[in-house]
């Protein structure tokens, strides 16, 4: 995805600011090496890094309307444009980017235009008519942005937290969801779906109306002028999106380019049975595929680079980051600029194991909207920073405006986990896609459980970077560690380490506040702790061994009606990072 980096009200229009904008947008020059571009009005600077996905010829950016009075820097895809272009039948466009759209969009509606946008983006758009300007955010928070505020008035705006904390008195997330107009001064919320009340919905399951909301949310990510491919683990959830992409690709304009044969991309430690079922599904649908591996080693050397990159000291985020962060460097430089991922599921469907433990359909429910809500502070930003630190760009179906508000308007009593009933987590999912006549995957990967647990290998990463930990942070430092670090206080050496790393790229109080922290269970929010009374004396980001249970001691292929319950309560979750094929 592309980098933004937007300088307003300033009281600085000399060349030596111009300067430090064009120094501190150089910051963001990994996430679009294509191009550069800059445009100064007063003491207003809109800076861009592009990344050419769509119209790589001229669709360089600052974009702007007919007469240039009004100015976009964008990151972002909007899938929609096309249908758009058909609205604004009186305007000329400059280039073919889908997102030269919105100057025109906003001289036709004004500020109320952005619901109208069908994809993922963040943009910074500067009226030099009144020196007026609007920034915004996609729905769940794909694209990454950030706010700040500097001492002489400015407002500014980055996709990346080090193209401005140097330079800002506070800074913080741009809320996804959200406008920011210099009009009024402050945020409101333009993205308002039904389901953000959390108010418990009542329409029946069907299996087919979830089934075709998500292949138009895979369909219509097509959308590309430059090569790409999928991200598959063998999971369920990156193996439906590469089925999909299969399926539907050859009658593209993508395919037409650049053919139909799909590739695909998976890393993983050498011998993990999880490259193994990404091999499967590979097979299984005619992609080419690329398997990447990596050694413990390699991962702990790449850490400081991805805390630099993900901008986060949350553990699991970095744990699941580092192999991502490894793999996209191999994707890019095989001449990939695009790829497909399957983020969102388990937070939209109750796919993590803690969710078995819900009490009713209701409590699910909440859940679901309270993940969907921190999305952008977990699995948006490893994927969008991860893949973003080399010029790659990811795009994520089930975080689909529309697809969500299908899958979040049905009876959540549907999604419960009931396993006397024989469904399992996701079920719901997996049944849409359950086609006897034309199968998407083998019965066997469809329904595959979440809670088998791989052989070990991918623990490995794990236990090697909790050593690695070990040898940088010692007893003392932690018994000191309230006292260093008051706010979201680290409870393990591993967790010492990363903010030690953190806090030297970052040591603004304003960057260790965009960092979430509360108490979490298997990677729950604090609330759903409380489903479970032994979860508070257990609190573990993987819920890797609970209670001192640990899973090693039973076979991969036990069936869980033949485990205790304390077992299956505290089975760890496996994280599908799509194209990753490792344990948390």
């Amino acid at each position: 995805m592309c980098g933004i980096l937007a300088v307003l009200g300033c009281s600085d229009d000399s060349q030596a600011k111009r300067v430090r904008v064009l120094e501190l947008s150089r910051r963001l020059k990994h996430r679009g090496p294509d191009w550069s571009g800059l445009h100064q009005h007063g003491d207003c600077y809109l800076a861009h890094q592009r990344l050419a996905i769509v119209d790589p010829a001229s669709g360089d950016q600052p974009l702007f309307n007919e007469d240039k009075s009004v100015a976009v820097t964008v990151n972002g895809e909007i899938y929609n444009h096309e249908e758009l272009r058909k609205k604004l039948v009186n305007h000329k466009f400059r280039t073919g980017s889908d997102c030269d759209v919105i100057a025109h969009l906003y001289e036709e509606y004004g500020e109320d235009f952005v619901d109208m946008l069908d994809g993922i983006f963040s943009f910074v758009l500067l009226d030099t008519r009144d020196n007026s300007y609007i920034v915004a955010r996609d729905a769940i928070g794909v694209a990454s942005l950030y706010i700040g505020w500097g001492l002489d008035g400015s407002v500014w705006i980055s996709s990346e937290m080090k193209g401005l904390n140097d330079d800002c008195e506070h800074f913080e997330c741009f809320p996804p969801g959200h406008l920011y107009s210099s009009k009024t001064g402050g945020f409101r919320r333009w993205y308002n779906p039904p389901w953000f009340s959390e108010a418990i919905p009542s329409v029946p399951y069907d299996p087919l109306v979830l089934r075709r909301a998500f292949e138009n949310a895979v369909i219509k990510r097509l959308m590309t002028d430059v090569p790409f491919g999928v991200l598959l683990s063998g999971g369920l959830d990156s193996s439906l999106v590469a089925s999909i992409t299969a399926r539907y690709l050859a009658g593209t304009k993508t395919a037409k380019h650049w053919g139909s044969q799909l590739h695909s991309f998976c890393v993983g430690l050498e011998n993990s049975p999880d490259l193994k079922a990404a091999r499967e599904v590979a097979d299984y649908l005619g992609t080419v595929h690329h398997e990447f591996h990596f050694t413990v080693q390699d991962g702990i050397d790449a850490i400081e680079d991805v805390i630099y990159h993900i901008e986060t000291y949350d553990v699991t985020t970095i744990r699941a980051s580092t192999p991502m962060f490894l793999m996209s460097r191999k994707i890019k430089s095989l001449g990939v600029k695009m790829v497909i991922s399957g983020e969102g599921s388990d937070e939209i469907f109750g796919g993590y194991l803690y969710f078995h433990k819900a009490p009713n359909k209701d409590e699910f429910h909440h859940e679901t909207c309270r993940k969907i809500k921190a999305l952008h502070q977990y699995d948006c930003l490893r994927a969008n920073k991860a893949t973003s630190a080399w010029g790659l760009e990811a795009r994520v179906p089930f975080l689909d405006k529309q697809f969500i508000n299908v899958a979040m308007s049905i009876d959540p009593e549907s999604k419960m986990i009931k396993r006397d009933e024989g469904r399992i987590e996701k079920w719901i999912l997996r049944r849409a896609f359950d086609d006897e006549e034309h199968p998407y995957l083998p019965k066997h990967i469809l329904y595959r459980q979440k809670e088998q647990f791989s052989d070990g290998v991918g623990y490995s990463w794990i236990d090697g970077l909790k050593a690695h930990a070990d040898q940088h942070v010692t007893n003392k430092m932690m018994r000191n560690a309230s006292n260093i670090f008051p706010h979201n206080t680290p409870m393990t050496k591993e967790a010492y380490y990363y903010r030690m790393i953190f806090e030297r790229f970052f040591p603004q109080n304003s960057a260790r506040l965009t960092v979430p922290g509360g108490a979490t269970v298997a990677c729950s929010t604090a609330k759903a702790v409380e489903w479970d009374a032994a979860w508070k004396n257990n609190l573990d980001p993987s819920g890797r061994a609970a209670l001192g249970v640990h899973l090693s001691a039973y076979n991969a292929e036990t069936p869980l009606s033949n485990m205790p319950s304390q077992v299956i309560d505290n089975i760890p979750r496996m994280i599908e990072v799509p194209g990753v094929a490792i344990q948390s």
